[in-house]
């Protein structure tokens, strides 16, 4: 591995001066950014973020190559992050964080598929998806939270009809049910979603049904299930359209397919439910850059459009606080974040004017946990950052 991301263990992000634990409020939030890493962005950046005001504060940054997509444990004491870098030394790393000071310690970083773009964990085990290497690789968890090498990886295809954009295996996300005994990923390059049993005691895959195929040329991207279990909605980012499905014993029942991208841009980014599972919302890229906005159908999960949120440029990522207030929206191309307040009566948002700077964000994690950093100053550790081309 590349000395840009040998990380010294044992130390510290730099965490900027902060309100004392002593003013905890229910309100307050532990934010983390993840960005591409250039010559303006250094990072992993932690904020305190207040989700009734939507007001955020700096509370310092950790250096880490092309940390495109940062996650966290359930209980809010590990992070874990890709390094994004497309090549030989991508790689997936593992932090223990401390939510009331904010500080974020390397364990440990692990070698990686080609260009890992999307991370999931059950707590036994983290999923990496390999943009590139066109692979879900699986790493083993320690009781630490540090990793085991990849021990697992299962390959996507390149059947898809896109004779640039599948002409090779790309794999996007994968997700948990909520019940915790499936595992659905995204096979890009082969249009369709690849089905997992989780077994022994949670800690592998094992392939659990026929993949299920998905109309050729979507590029099949993001996934997210509805609150109860009883739905999965996908994004395709080629044909920028959202797919309902029906989540019985296991099996994907397709039920509704809906339009998110009208200006059919082929560039369709993330999606996500509001925390009552009222409203879905699906971020689109390369033109009319912003959010579409959907009611879901309280009895089969339907969607019916409401609206059409424009946002900066090159809205990847975006997530919604747990109080379902506000929704953050990551801009690429506008080194920003976005914060937009959520109408609970008709979905709608409304841009709030206030935007974190942010250098290439293209990830927004809320930590789980209610606590706010207090004030520390602590070194940094060495890392050659570097932008990593954005091909997907």
């Amino acid at each position: 591995m590349k000395a840009k991301i040998l990380f010294a263990a044992g130390v510290c992000g730099l965490i900027s001066a902060c309100s004392s634990p002593a003013g905890r409020q229910a309100d307050e939030l532990t934010m983390l950014a993840g960005t591409y890493t250039d010559e303006r962005s250094e990072g992993i950046y932690v904020f305190r973020f207040n989700q009734e005001t939507g007001r955020a504060v700096p509370a310092g940054s950790v250096r880490a190559d092309n940390p495109s997509f940062v996650i966290a444990s359930a209980d809010g004491k590990r992070v874990y992050a890709v390094h994004e870098n497309c090549d030989s030394t991508d790689a997936v790393s593992a932090y223990e964080f401390d939510v009331s000071t904010g500080h974020l310690k390397l364990l440990d970083t692990r070698l990686s598929g080609k260009a890992p773009c999307h991370l999931s964990t059950n707590g036994k085990m983290l999923l990496a998806a390999n943009y590139e290497g066109g692979s879900l690789s699986l790493f083993s968890l320690r009781e630490d939270g540090s990793l085991e090498d990849s021990r697992s990886d299962f390959p996507g295809s390149a059947s898809g009809v896109d004779s640039l954009r599948q002409a090779t295996p790309h794999v996007h996300c994968s997700v948990f049910s909520p019940d915790g005994n499936k595992v659905i990923v995204s096979d890009f390059g082969g249009d369709r979603l690849m089905c997992f049993d989780v077994v022994e005691e949670g800690t592998d895959l094992q392939v659990s049904s026929s993949p299920v195929a998905v109309e050729p040329g979507s590029g099949p991207r993001h996934l997210t299930f509805s609150p109860d279990g009883k739905r999965l909605y996908l994004l395709n980012e080629l044909s920028g359209k959202v797919v309902v499905y029906d989540y019985r014993d296991g099996r994907l029942i397709q039920k509704q397919t809906v339009e998110a991208d009208k200006a059919h841009a082929r560039g369709s980014a993330d999606i996500h439910l509001s925390p009552d599972g009222k409203y879905l919302y699906a971020s689109n890229r390369l033109k009319d850059d912003g959010i579409a906005i959907f009611a879901v159908d309280e009895n089969d999960g339907t969607l019916t459009e409401v609206g059409y949120q424009l946002t900066g440029r090159h809205p990847r990522h975006f997530a919604i606080t747990p109080n379902g207030k506000f929704l953050l929206v990551a801009c690429r191309d506008d080194n920003r974040i976005q914060v937009f307040e959520c109408d609970i009566k008709s979905g709608l948002l409304e841009d709030t004017r206030q935007d974190i700077p942010v250098s290439r964000a293209v990830c927004i994690c809320f930590v789980p946990a209610n606590i706010q950093l207090s004030t520390a100053a602590t070194g940094g550790w060495l890392s050659t950052g570097r932008h990593a081309a954005d091909s997907h």
